[in-house]
């Protein structure tokens, strides 16, 4: 059987919320998210974030800015004792019709591809509701995190998440829950 994999939203979920973050010193792992990661490493998991990044296709910043931004988060990660198998961005803005920008599955499907996973067999976890219904179409177990916009999409019950926790470390039982569960 295939490693199974845990797809993970970048801002809201891991990092801090910036909006359209752009700033390498900026980047701030959420409470709990680091503490996680290596859990759901323990667990023989996979890890991979799929991000949608417009600021790209907006104007607001380049691609090799970005790089360096994910390069801080990677070096977050290592000093925590964690490394990602890869980070997936969608550089196009709403509307544009591409297949990669979340829900669209195509981000997940290159991960896939060059990581050699199901994402049907996958753990989504996100603050929005993009995230989920990402999740969704994959036929993934979706957890929405009320980290960065996920008490509000909550409130707002926008979508229906197969779990609703508190932040990444909170998904960690319920996952070896799922896994266990065959």
């Amino acid at each position: 059987m295939k490693r199974r994999f845990v797809l993970l939203d970048r801002d809201g979920t891991l990092i801090a919320e910036r909006h359209y973050l752009a700033d390498p010193a900026r980047v701030e792992l959420l409470p709990g998210a680091a503490e996680g990661l290596r859990l759901l490493r323990a667990m023989d998991l996979g890890l991979a974030v799929v991000t949608n990044q417009s600021g790209i296709g907006r104007g607001y910043f380049d691609a090799a800015c970005l790089e360096r931004v994910h390069h801080s988060l990677q070096c977050l990660l290592e000093t925590e004792g964690v490394a990602l198998d890869g980070i997936y961005f969608c550089p196009h803005v709403p509307g544009a019709g591409c297949g990669c920008r979340k829900p669209a599955p195509g981000l997940v499907e290159q991960a896939a591809r060059e990581l050699d996973f199901a994402p049907q067999n996958s753990f989504v976890l996100g603050d929005k509701v993009c995230d989920i219904e990402l999740g969704r179409r994959l036929g993934a177990t979706t957890f929405l995190v009320r980290s960065g916009y996920g008490a509000q999409v909550e409130a707002e019950g926008a979508v229906e998440p197969s779990f609703i926790v508190d932040d990444v470390l909170a998904a960690v039982p319920f996952i070896k829950q799922q896994l266990q569960a065959g």
